[in-house]
């Protein structure tokens, strides 16, 4: 009878360890650090339109905003159409004036610190300083897409992971001042941030 508690015993202990190690490997990150990238992460999140915008299909648009696991952009997303102003804010690099414009907004008034929103928004500090805000409305008319981040690889040793943040990619284009394609209007002064 002992030997049959020994091996009971033995037999608890090793399903205990598994089950802890399998609980160890599936916990969740923090929501503010950097975690290595599988490259099969799923999507996280759910795409929540705000009042003032109406879906439509625009597959090169949507394609144009979704990125590969590694790349940010958005990890899954729907194109909708502009129905009323909506205000959209933009944090971005003052070294490079003509990111002031660019592609990447939100819904939501930005906050910091300037880590913890990288995460949120899977912005590597390659990409960008984040040192200014600039708060706008979408153009009536003005079709864009929406949907929660991809990871973003930043280098061997800084990687996000998909956030289920809703990112705004508006279609703007300012690299050439005399051809610009910009979709948002009525700017407030840029502020410094965070």
């Amino acid at each position: 009878m002992p030997r049959r508690s020994a091996a009971a015993a033995s037999l608890l202990f090793l399903i205990t360890i598994g089950a802890l190690s399998g609980c160890a490997l599936t916990a969740s990150p923090s929501p503010t650090a950097a975690v290595p990238s599988t490259n099969t992460e799923p999507c996280v999140g759910t795409i929540d339109p705000p009042y003032g915008l109406a879906r439509v299909a625009d597959p090169v648009l949507l394609a144009s905003a979704l990125g590969k696991p590694g790349a940010g952009g958005l990890c899954t997303g729907q194109v909708f159409q502009v129905t009323q102003p909506l205000t959209v804010y933009r944090v971005w690099d003052a070294s490079r004036s003509t990111s002031r414009l660019g592609r990447w907004w939100s819904f939501e008034p930005p906050a910091g610190p300037v880590d913890a929103y990288r995460v949120k928004n899977e912005i590597c500090p390659t990409w960008s300083s984040l040192d200014r805000v600039t708060q706008c409305h979408l153009k009536v008319g003005a079709q864009i897409a929406i949907g929660p981040g991809q990871s973003a690889r930043c280098d061997d040793r800084l990687t996000y992971p998909p956030s289920a943040e809703i990112q705004v990619f508006v279609p703007n284009d300012t690299r050439d001042a005399a051809h610009a394609k910009v979709d948002v209007v009525e700017c407030e002064a840029d502020v410094a941030w965070p």
